[in-house]
């Protein structure tokens, strides 16, 4: 039967009990909430002893909060129990509600297992329902879910005796407050731990793309970035200062560009195979001033996961001395040094890739099977080319089926060389030589190759040209050799014979040479045999 003065201390401890719940929402980290759980227990349950045991992500109980006790704080705080252990101590336990009470007389088994402790031993109670110091009540919290978050134990009641109906249900109450409070807290430590994570992602991605900024911008060579798919492809977005120097182009300006309108007309095919990921290429991009600098381009796509390439980088590194020095040498391996007109060897080069080793037929075609071919179309036209058959073959202007034109090969040896040579010296005779070489590229036309041969032997070749303008040619050379040449303050003069031979596919490039040599030293001995008659 309840007292007169009851229904007064339990309206206060209500009131503590909403304002202990009250704080525990005003919690900033998970420390503090499980303290403030613990000291609420005491303070407004009528206990004198708590202890917060915490599921840690192991599946084992810390005890992360003590209140009511320094010296069971300084036993206790920071030790764990087994998950094993504490889920034993939930099962054998009497059910109160939710709560669970392992009186003194069963206790007992619990004592030498590994979840912190702190009891002492006393006499038996003296009346059924007296508080004994080995008896032990727990508070599991759980969270929506069904999952264990953590225990809290009470004890050492203030009255000394076990709590009755109201006293157990103002625990369960407060303990179900108490797990919505660790769950918010575990849940703001999640949301806190993600904002730091992100911060330190922002912080890394800012440095990162501070990093890439500087390398980009201060790069010694140039640098570039274009957009990649769209209209726009290609485009140039991005360039650095150094690019803006090599091609004398204001950023302003690249910008409106991509390296396709920039490239040399003859760079436009090796651009075009270049690989976007990760290709690289050696080719010429324009300047301001309309010249033309050789450059290396490596190119590298900045790809997003899930939104495949997004735009590509190139570095543009200035190869205008090296490329200068390789054409130099080039030039130097296929070109006379004395009169810079292609040598010997670079002429064979040049006749050798217009004709072919095959002989064709009256119908310009060179497949092994062409004599049975050319006679099944005898006197029905022009059978159709093979289709296998891509080389445009050189023929002799009167051959069968040509259009009476040919790639006429001039061979042109000096006339008076060597007395020019023994009076005057070779000094003399390689400035004329020089000059020779001149006059002879002055009367050719742009397409046409003057090669010098050998001492002072030259060769034109000159494609597309009849038997008649090919004498034409060979007449207006001879016509602007023959003029004085200055030289040392002193007039000389050389003359010059011209053999004129035609190429054709079929022959080698000597026995072209040979043809046009032969018919040369013909046209020689012809017009010594005509001076001599004349005298």
């Amino acid at each position: 039967m309840e007292t007169e003065t009851e229904p007064y201390v339990r309206l206060a401890s209500l009131r503590e009990l909403h304002q202990v719940v009250a704080q525990l929402s005003t919690a900033r980290s998970m420390a503090d909430t499980l303290q403030t759980i613990a000291d609420g227990a005491v303070a407004a349950l009528g206990f004198e002893l708590a202890a917060v045991n915490l599921v840690r992500p192991d599946g084992d109980l810390l005890v992360a909060a003590v209140a009511g006790s320094d010296k069971a704080e300084a036993a206790i705080a920071g030790r764990t129990g087994s998950r094993e252990s504490w889920e034993r101590r939930l099962s054998m336990g009497e059910r109160w509600g939710e709560l669970r009470f392992i009186p003194y007389t069963e206790g007992w088994v619990l004592d030498h297992d590994d979840v912190p402790q702190w009891h002492t031993t006393g006499p038996a109670p003296r009346y059924p329902d007296e508080w004994h110091p080995m008896d032990r009540l727990f508070a599991p919290m759980y969270a929506s879910d069904g999952e264990l978050l953590a225990v809290l134990e009470v004890d050492k009641p203030r009255n000394g005796r076990r709590p009755g109906p109201w006293g157990c249900e103002a625990l369960q109450l407060y303990a179900s407050q108490a797990a919505i409070a660790i769950s918010n807290a575990r849940l703001r430590g999640n949301m806190q731990r993600a904002l730091i994570r992100l911060e330190r992602e922002q912080q890394a991605l800012r440095a990162s793309e501070e990093s890439f900024r500087q390398a980009f911008e201060y790069a010694p060579s140039g640098m570039a970035i274009a957009e990649v798919g769209g209209e726009s492809h290609g485009r140039l977005i991005r360039v650095n200062d150094a690019l803006c120097r090599l091609l004398g182009r204001p950023g302003s300006v690249l910008r409106r560009y991509s390296f396709a309108d920039l490239v040399h007309p003859e760079d436009t095919g090796v651009l075009l195979r270049t690989s976007a990921e990760g290709g690289r290429a050696e080719l010429r991009l324009a300047r301001r001033d309309g010249s033309y600098v050789w450059v290396s381009l490596r190119n590298s796509v900045v790809a997003d996961a899930a939104d495949g390439p997004q735009v590509q980088l190139t570095h543009v590194e200035d190869i205008e001395e090296r490329k200068r020095h390789e054409l130099a040498l080039a030039h130097r391996a296929s070109h006379d040094s004395l009169t810079g007109l292609p040598n010997s060897a670079e002429l064979r080069a040049r006749l050798g890739g217009r004709i072919c080793d095959t002989t064709p037929d009256r119908f310009g075609r060179t497949a092994p099977a062409a004599d049975r071919v050319t006679d099944a179309f005898e006197g029905y036209g022009t059978p159709p080319p093979r289709a296998y058959d891509h080389h445009e073959h050189v023929v002799a202007p009167d051959a069968p089926g040509g259009d009476g034109k040919g790639l006429a090969v001039l061979f042109c040896d000096l006339d008076g060389f060597k007395s020019i040579n023994d009076r005057f010296g070779h000094v003399c005779g390689d400035a004329v030589l020089v000059e020779v070489a001149r006059r002879l590229e002055q009367g050719v036309r742009d397409n046409d190759t003057v090669a010098r041969l050998g001492g002072d032997e030259f060769v034109v070749l000159a494609e597309g040209l009849g038997p008649a303008e090919a004498s034409d040619l060979a007449v207006r050379l001879r016509n602007g050799i023959i003029p004085p040449i200055r030289v040392e303050g002193r007039a000389v003069r050389v003359g010059a014979s011209f053999g004129i031979g035609w190429a054709a596919c079929g022959m080698t490039t000597e026995e072209v040479l040979e043809s046009a040599d032969q018919r040369m030293y013909i046209e020689k001995r012809s017009r010594s045999q005509g001076r001599r008659r004349a005298g």
